[in-house]
């Protein structure tokens, strides 16, 4: 997947996150987090971004996640949606993965 703009998706209510992603010419992934759990559960979150973003294929992106106490299911859908809508991808294709 090759990001085109910056996408965004997500809220700053709690138990959310707010996710910013934006194409980079820097090379790899890097990930900008604030979270007021970041102590506990930071490598979590960080680790759960990361993997998500590499199963799209997303070779190259920052990544900036504001969060509120998402769950990780939560963290997927919102790096997801911020992904496609960075890609200007208008065709989805859903699945039900079971190992998650």
């Amino acid at each position: 997947m090759e990001l085109i703009t910056t996408g965004n998706a997500g809220t700053m209510e709690s138990n959310d996150i707010m996710i910013t992603v934006e194409p980079s010419d820097a090379g790899g992934v890097q990930v900008d987090l604030t979270s007021s759990v970041y102590r506990q559960f930071g490598k979590q979150i960080i680790s759960v971004i990361k993997e998500t973003v590499a199963e799209y294929g997303v070779k190259n992106a920052v990544i900036t996640a504001v969060d509120k106490g998402a769950l990780d299911c939560t963290v997927r859908a919102r790096v997801a949606a911020a992904l496609t809508r960075a890609a200007q991808c208008h065709d989805y294709t859903w699945e039900v993965r079971q190992n998650v």
